[in-house]
């Protein structure tokens, strides 16, 4: 499937509503099941997302990919997703927009407002579009699930829900173990450190 924009008629509510999200001045915005959300991610989500790609990054150099948060369409649908973080092949780089099944893995990382989008929408709809690998990790119940072997009624392979500090095994092309011994969350100290007094 390519990734070239799609030929629709002018007056088509799909495209429309796609291209519309994508001029929110400010934001990055997703459209899942037709509801637009407007992008915002945690620290908490931030710092999972940094300890993935930080071990992901030299495999990923080796094989000519792309990690990041890009736009993934799904036509002939209401939705158009940014996941927290995805790999796509280099080659696909410049593209607006990937499909899902030229993703080699998409991760999702799970919040308090969006942990059912993330845990039962999102999965059904990578699945259908036959996204091969999906990971989510689920900050609220301390786990991570790889969900693999995509089909028209969900994936067919599960790996997990593992508890945060079980290794996650990514296969092929990867063929490496993601350490999520440091996915839980921090629950240091809830107000800031003084600042020292100058002087």
């Amino acid at each position: 499937m390519s990734a070239r924009p799609h030929a629709y008629a002018a007056d088509d509510p799909e495209t429309a509503l796609k291209y519309a999200v994508q001029c929110v001045r400010g934001h990055r915005a997703q459209i899942v099941e037709g509801v637009i959300q407007l992008m915002s991610a945690t620290w908490g989500h931030e710092k999972v997302i940094k300890k993935i790609r930080r071990q992901m990054e030299p495999t990923t150099d080796k094989l000519g990919c792309v990690i990041g948060a890009g736009n993934v369409d799904l036509p002939g649908t209401p939705n158009w997703y940014i996941p927290d973080m995805a790999v796509i092949p280099e080659h696909l780089e410049d593209a607006n927009a990937v499909l899902a099944d030229q993703t080699l893995l998409v991760v999702e990382v799970t919040s308090e407002s969006s942990g059912d989008t993330d845990r039962i929408v999102k999965r059904r709809r990578y699945a259908e579009f036959v996204a091969p690998l999906y990971l989510l990790v689920d900050r609220q119940e301390h786990s991570c699930t790889l969900f693999s072997k995509p089909g028209k009624l969900g994936y067919t392979r599960t790996n997990g829900p593992l508890p945060f500090g079980t290794p996650v095994r990514l296969p092929e092309p990867f063929d490496l173990d993601i350490d999520t011994s440091e996915f839980r969350p921090d629950r240091g100290p809830t107000t800031p450190p003084a600042l020292p007094v100058r002087g």
